[in-house]
């Protein structure tokens, strides 16, 4: 049975380009009113324009954003916004450091938070958490983003936890290697990183891992967000949906 949205009402952060707007699209067509969040005003306001939703320009890392106005009455939250910095600890900016952590795991509490009142008085509700394959396992020269994303995969479980008994449910999506712009900019500090040309990065670097050599679309993680919303998986609580193409089973 899909999931049938019409009257919900969906927080997307990150929602202006990559996985976050190939959710955006989905959770539209499903029939929910989409709030896509995005550091990128013009651009979330285009894509909400296009799909019947609400573009909203919001800085996730400021401490004093309004994580009420945003998602106080949220039926659903997917946390999606995230940056990557690749450079050896040793190199890393401690500000960069925080930054990342106060997008990618701060913001997604905050929001929640924020949102639990809400989901728990209706006795329903979905906290949708993009993580990454980098949530179970480590590079290196991504000290931030793997310890952001381990992060978020430990509060998933526990918003899991603490909702499940009332309607709610939390899970995280894991992928590894999505074709967005946040991945192509990495190619070229992948490349300095790991000394091989740009045109290497993606067979040598990126693909070597996973049995399935391929990046994985947008559309493919945002299908998988939207089934996580329809009746029959309403057991499915607490966990971590891997789309590795193989990469864990090793």
């Amino acid at each position: 049975m899909p999931a049938d949205l019409d009257g919900r009402r969906v927080l997307v952060t990150g929602g202006a380009s990559g996985i976050g707007a190939a959710c955006a699209r989905a959770f539209a067509t499903a029939g929910a009113t989409v709030v896509i969040a995005d550091l990128d005003e013009t651009g979330a306001r285009k894509l909400a324009a296009q799909i019947g939703g609400i573009g909203v320009g919001v800085n996730l890392a400021d401490p004093a954003f309004d994580a009420a106005a945003l998602a106080a009455d949220a039926d659903v939250v997917i946390n999606n916004a995230g940056i990557q910095h690749v450079s050896p600890v040793e190199d890393f900016p401690e500000d960069t450091f925080r930054l990342i952590l106060a997008l990618m795991v701060e913001a997604p509490f905050r929001l929640v938070r924020a949102a639990l009142p809400h989901m728990y008085a209706q006795g329903w509700g979905r906290v949708i958490n993009i993580s990454s394959v980098h949530g179970l396992r480590a590079s290196p020269f991504k000290s931030a983003y793997v310890t952001a994303k381990h992060g978020l995969e430990g509060l998933s479980k526990v918003i899991a936890l603490e909702g499940g008994g009332r309607g709610v449910t939390s899970n995280t999506i894991c992928p590894a290697y999505v074709r967005t712009a946040l991945m192509e900019k990495q190619i070229a500090d992948q490349a300095r990183i790991h000394e091989v040309s740009e045109s290497e990065v993606i067979e040598k670097i990126m693909l070597t891992e996973p049995a399935i050599k391929r990046l994985i679309e947008p559309e493919e993680v945002a299908d998988l967000a939207l089934h996580l919303c329809s009746p029959r998986m309403s057991f499915t609580n607490g966990t971590s949906l891997v789309m590795d193409g193989g990469w864990t089973a090793h």
